[in-house]
Formats: C-alpha cells, structure tokens, sequence
C-alpha cells in the first residue's frame, strides 16, 4: 500500500492564460508526515479494450488492431511499456463487454469476432474470444508481470424489456466455464469485474441495481467455490458511471464482502470532436468539478458498504475513442495528473486510464507502440506514490 503526502502543485492552480508580470513569489510547504489518504501498490492503471478496427466516430477509425481479439502480443515495445511498471495493472474491458462470448467447450455457439450490424448494441454483433487467445494473452501478462482484472459478461441471459433496459436474472454458466478454464490454468486474475456500463441509466443498456446485487452474489459464489479460500480475486463492480441512489442500494442488495471494489467511469471532459476539451483541460476550476463525484463514492461507500474501496475503472477524458490531437498530447496531461491526485484524494485505490493502446487516447501509439506524453505522466507517479 502507498501513502499519499498531498500538496498542490502551483501549476495546476493558474488560470488558462497567465501573463508574465502575474507571476508572483510563492512558498509551498509540504507536511510530510501527514497522512491525507491511501492508494493499492497499482494504483496506474491502463485498459485494453474490445473494439475492433471498424469502430469510428467522427469519420476517423483509430482503433485499427488495438482490441483483445487483433493485438500484436509480441510486439517487445509492448513488453517494454507494460514492464516499466513493475507492476502495471491491465482492466480487459470496455463498451462490448457485455456482448463477448467466451469459447468454451459447452458455448453451444461458433467463436466468432465482432461484425458491424445496425441492430446490435452499440452497432456490432456478440464476438467471442477463443480460450486459443486467452492462453495467448495470459503468457503476455504473465511474462510482463501485469496485474489482470477482467471484466465479465453481465448481459448474457438478460431479455430487454424496454428501451435501453434488461431485466431477469444473469445467466452465468458460459463465465463460470470461463473462470473455471482459467483456475485450471493457473492464470493469476487478479480481480473479476463484473459489467460495463450498466448502472444508473446506463449506456445502451441498464440493469436494475436490485438484480444487479443479487447477481453479485452468484459471482462472488462462483468464485469462491472455483478457488477456495486462498488466492480469491476480488469482485468488483459496477463498472459504470456514478448514480447515488443506483451505487448505494447495489451494496445494499449485496451485502458485506462480497463487492471488494466499486468502479466507476469518468468522461468529464465531453465528446472527442468538442472544440472546448483543450480549454476544458486548462481551466482547473472546471477540473475540480469531479471531485464532487470521488466525495461522494467515498461517503456511500463508508454508509452502505465499508469492506468495498473505491476505483476509477476506465476513464479517458473525452468519451467517443477520446479528442484527435489532444487526447495524446502533452496538453493532455493537466488533466490527467489532475484526476491521479484528486482521485487520490479520496483515497481510490485504482485508477485505470482508457486506454493502454488504442483509440485517440492511448498510452501507446496504435501503429507504432511509441509512448505519448501521458505514458512518461503515469510512469512518473511511480515516483510519488
């Protein structure tokens, strides 16, 4: 565990446009030995998504071969990058989440990827991933040793009852075979994530914090019975963006110890083709908003459920894939280093970057594997926290 001795950095309280004679002398004075809060020895924290190469918006597609399914695997830059951390936790997740199928021998179904279809959620088909790929992807994480937390399926079995929301309960035999593969494999899963958007109102789909809970309750069962009492992962969830009401009666329907971590996705800086996201990011008043939000975890947490801790589970700054040339930017990094030290703050143990690679926000360059500013940003914090 890391220990955070909080103290502001000048910088990130000017305002956008400061003129030379503004300048002024200043002292700052950091108090050391003053505790202010605590974050999990991977506190950084990057995301490798799903999306296939034809996922566009704005008449640009920038995720080419970035998704769990096309990424190169041995590519040593991306060795290197992920090492460099020593150690980077990796959050396998994202918008189809909830349509992946796992290639199990009872699916029932073939193994297909992703297809753009204008019927499905968010556009494309249910893909699925081969246990061929899982063993591939777990030989990377366990040559780079990266901490792994995987998010689960939490549509499958669900019927839409109406517009954007399902209902009945989770059917969860294809992610139990899932789990079960990967404890025969010894693979070292950190934490199970249990779905992508779907609390509150949710994005494409919404499931009710009631049923939500009791689903829940299946999963941490499931995973109890597949590994016993000794080097249990943790469940986390909901993976979604903050809703109050939605977050505190989901650990209530819960119960104790069995969310060991709620998620919950920041995108505060509006869409990637907005115009205002450069002067978003430069205005620290308008940053500050969010801290509204990590108080409020934190106090809902602590009433309802005080054996869960909170995390950041994917936040890119602008949501649609991020903003083309200043999502990968040094600009970028006001923001960036801002939400590290507010969520903090707040005592977020996780805080995970969308993404790792792909998208106009990736840590790394979808063609090149060339960090960005934000790279050398997270891997400073190394130093600080």
């Amino acid at each position: 565990m890391r220990l955070w001795s909080l103290f502001l950095l000048p910088l990130l309280c000017l305002p956008a446009r400061v003129r030379s004679e503004d300048y002024a002398d200043a002292t700052v004075i950091v108090r050391g030995s003053e505790t202010i809060a605590s974050t999990s020895d991977e506190f950084v924290c990057a995301t490798i998504d799903w999306w296939p190469p034809e996922k566009c918006n704005y008449d640009q597609c920038p995720w080419e071969r970035a998704s769990v399914l096309n990424l190169d695997l041995t590519n040593p830059l991306l060795a290197k990058a992920i090492q460099a951390f020593s150690p980077l936790r990796i959050r396998v997740g994202g918008s189809l989440q909830d349509q992946v199928l796992y290639g199990t021998p009872n699916l029932g179904l073939p193994c297909d990827p992703f297809t753009k279809v204008s019927s499905g959620l968010f556009g494309f088909s249910q893909g699925c991933i081969t246990l061929e790929r899982w063993d591939d992807i777990n030989d990377m994480f366990l040559k780079t040793g990266a901490v792994v937390t995987f998010g689960l399926n939490a549509l499958r079995g669900r019927q839409q009852t109406r517009k954007g929301v399902w209902g009945g309960p989770w059917n969860s035999s294809n992610a139990r075979e899932f789990i079960e593969y990967t404890v025969l494999k010894n693979y070292p899963i950190d934490s199970w994530e249990f779905g992508n958007e779907l609390s509150g109102s949710g994005v494409g789909a919404s499931v009710s914090a009631e049923q939500y809970g009791k689903d829940l309750v299946e999963l941490q069962t499931i995973i109890s019975e597949l590994y016993g009492d000794s080097n249990k992962p943790l469940v986390v969830a909901p993976g979604g963006f903050y809703d109050q009401k939605w977050f505190a009666q989901l650990l209530d329907v819960s119960g104790p110890n069995v969310l060991n971590a709620m998620t919950h996705h920041i995108y505060n800086l509006g869409a990637g083709n907005d115009p205002q996201v450069p002067n978003r990011i430069l205005n620290p008043q308008y940053l500050s908003r969010t801290s509204d939000t990590f108080r409020s975890l934190q106090l809902t947490i602590q009433r309802h459920g005080p054996w869960s801790a909170p995390w950041v589970g994917e936040s890119g700054g602008a949501y649609n894939s991020g903003s083309r040339l200043v999502s990968n930017t040094f600009l970028n990094s006001f923001w960036y280093l801002d939400q590290l030290g507010q969520s903090a703050k707040y005592d977020t143990k996780v805080y995970c970057r969308q993404t790792l690679i792909g998208g106009n926000y990736g840590l790394l360059d979808t063609e090149t594997f060339v960090p960005n500013p934000d790279y050398y940003s997270s891997w400073g914090q190394e130093f600080f926290l």
